[in-house]
């Protein structure tokens, strides 16, 4: 048997993920100057400064851990645990001065993974959880526990599309002809029983960026692996995200489709 983590190191990510989400806030609304990385994506200052005030506080509670982060690279540590870190989730909204983005935090130990946070600054809502712990989200001093939804009939399931842009056509109309595909929705309406499912395709995932899944998906009951049935951290980049009973079902309906398509052509 796993053991569960430490309630205290789960209080300590939730709080580091709030304190880097208030600097995240205060960097949207004053206006961040936008670059782009060689692989195209944007990064702005407040990326940076936002994962610089992580790694400072990391580098003060746990100086043997190592950190791994999506601007800043990794940070060797000794202790054989980890720390994961997306200081912006959504930095294309971000610059875009849409305020839809997340700041993420996971935690790994000896065990896996241990610990997901998901902190939206603007919307005042932390979703969290610690292996064996449970998953929880919280508005503001409001806290309750999280539960994905119950749905057992795949058709019409209610699907929450990441980086449809990047899919391919058979992706689209194999799903648009069982489920009901929505654009809105995301991780946080999965473990909250506003979804049914999550389909993260096409454009790859960074580790940052799938990191807290595995813990907040399973503490909230649900299923997360990759779009081939695979787990999602050593994966493609690509993951399903279920409640669970639905699982089998999304994977079959996908098995042997490409999931993407060339959509750096178009740009």
């Amino acid at each position: 048997m796993t053991p569960p983590v430490a309630q205290d190191l789960i209080d300590f990510a939730v709080g580091l993920a709030r304190r880097a989400g208030d600097l995240a806030t205060e960097r949207f609304f004053a206006g961040t100057r936008v670059s782009f990385k060689p692989d195209g994506t944007e990064v702005t200052e407040a990326d940076v400064a936002v994962e610089e005030l992580v790694r400072t506080e990391l580098a003060d509670r746990f100086p043997d851990d190592e950190v791994y982060g999506e601007e800043l690279g990794t940070s060797a540590g000794t202790s054989g645990r980890r720390w994961v870190v997306d200081p912006i989730d959504g930095t294309y909204y971000f610059a875009h001065r849409i305020p839809v983005f997340s700041t993420q935090i996971a935690f790994e130990d000896e065990h896996g993974p241990a610990i997901g946070v998901i902190h939206e600054p603007v919307a005042r809502q932390t979703i969290y959880a610690g292996r064996g712990r449970g998953c929880w989200r919280s508005t503001g001093p409001a806290i309750a526990p999280t539960r994905v939804g119950a749905r057992a009939k795949l058709s019409g399931a209610r699907t929450a599309m990441i980086n449809p842009g990047t899919w391919s056509e058979e992706l689209l109309t194999t799903l648009h002809r069982t489920v009901f595909l929505q654009t809105t929705g995301d991780i946080v309406g999965l473990v909250t029983g506003r979804v049914d499912a999550v389909v993260i395709a096409g454009g790859v995932m960074g580790y940052e960026d799938l990191a807290p899944l595995p813990v907040i998906v399973a503490e909230a009951g649900g299923v997360v692996t990759t779009l081939t049935g695979g787990p999602v951290l050593p994966g493609d980049g690509s993951a399903l995200a279920t409640n669970g009973v639905l699982h089998d079902g999304y994977l079959a309906l996908l098995k042997d489709i490409p999931h993407s398509r060339d959509w750096r052509a178009l740009i």
